[in-house]
C-alpha cells in the first residue's frame, strides 16, 4: 500500500481560492491512479475528482466542474486539488485516496489520507 499525507486546508472566503496537496510514500506512485473525496457534518462522503495514473485523464463531479482542477506530480509523488471559485457548500474534510482506476465510488480506492479541513465562510 501506499501511505497518503493531506495538506492545504484552511478557512478561505466565499469566492476564494485554495490549493490542497495529497503526497505519497512507500509503493511506486505511479502506479496509482488518485482521488480526492470529500466528507461534510452530516453527509455522506462525495467524489470530488480524480486522475489516471499518468495525468492521461481526469473525472470531475458536477458540482466542482469548471472550479476545481486535479493534477498530479509523479517526480514529487504528490496530487494537487485547485478550488477556485469557492462556495460555502464546498465546506468538508477533503481526502485523497489511491487506487487502480479514477474511479468515483470509495470502496474503490485502497489507501486513504486522514483528511484535511477547508472552511469556506460566507
Amino acid at each position: 500500500q501506499v501511505q497518503l499525507v493531506e495538506s492545504g486546508g484552511g478557512l478561505v472566503q466565499a469566492g476564494g481560492s485554495r490549493r490542497l496537496s495529497c503526497t505519497a510514500s512507500g509503493r511506486t506512485f505511479s502506479d496509482y491512479a488518485m482521488g480526492w473525496f470529500r466528507k461534510a457534518p452530516g453527509k455522506e462522503p462525495e467524489f470530488v475528482a480524480a486522475i489516471g495514473r499518468s495525468g492521461e485523464s481526469a473525472n470531475y463531479a458536477d458540482s466542482v466542474k469548471g472550479r476545481f482542477a486535479i493534477s498530479r506530480d509523479n517526480a514529487k509523488k504528490t496530487i494537487y486539488l485547485q478550488m477556485n471559485s469557492l462556495k460555502p457548500d464546498d465546506t468538508a474534510v477533503y481526502y485523497c485516496a489511491a487506487g487502480e482506476s479514477p474511479r468515483i465510488e470509495p470502496f474503490e480506492y485502497e489507501s486513504w489520507g486522514q483528511g484535511t479541513q477547508v472552511t469556506v465562510s460566507s
